[in-house]
């Protein structure tokens, strides 16, 4: 069983049904903050499409394996205003695959106690490095991740892509 944590007016949580479409929210509102200047706005909305709309979202919250445990959010005033969602790649590695603010309420610390929340999660379950990758540019995720201690590991190009490369970061937990 996930806790439930409820500090300064946030709460942070597993999240379920009742949170789909503030996921499907925060995640779009985030891409397009993430990636608006970095790629064409057709991409852009593609990926939004397919991988922020709320079936497949409601998909995700109530599926549980090894390689997804679902999303984890923050919310204010009832309000989704972060979520993160990871996994276990290989044993004792886990992987944060998506994280997303609400990108009006960047910079006030929820994002660095959602992904405290997460990693509290990750460790329970026997983690010791997590993994995440961010896309070469992205100035939004890649001081965050290393101010929180990540370290870049390696290269590669994005899956699917000719022209996407993304750094692959690591810490142990």
């Amino acid at each position: 069983m996930v806790k439930i944590v409820v500090s300064e007016g946030l709460t942070f949580k597993k999240a379920g049904p009742e949170e789909v479409k503030g996921i499907a929210r925060v995640c779009s509102e985030g891409w397009r903050a993430t990636y608006g200047y970095l790629e064409d706005e057709k991409y852009v909305n593609d990926v939004i499409k397919e991988y922020y709309n709320e079936d497949r979202i409601l998909n995700e919250v109530t599926e549980f394996n090894e390689s997804w445990h679902g999303y984890f959010v923050a919310k204010e005033n009832g309000e989704v205003v972060g979520a993160i969602g990871g996994g276990t790649i290989s044993e004792q590695r886990g992987e944060n695959f998506v994280f997303y603010m609400d990108p009006n309420k960047r910079n006030r610390g929820i994002g660095s106690k959602l992904l405290n929340y997460y990693t509290d999660y990750q460790k329970n379950i026997g983690i010791k490095e997590q993994w995440l990758s961010a896309q070469k540019g992205n100035e939004k995720a890649i001081p965050f991740y290393e101010a929180k201690g990540f370290v870049k590991q390696s290269e590669k190009r994005s899956e699917g892509s000719k022209k996407h490369v993304s750094f692959r970061y690591m810490r142990e937990i």
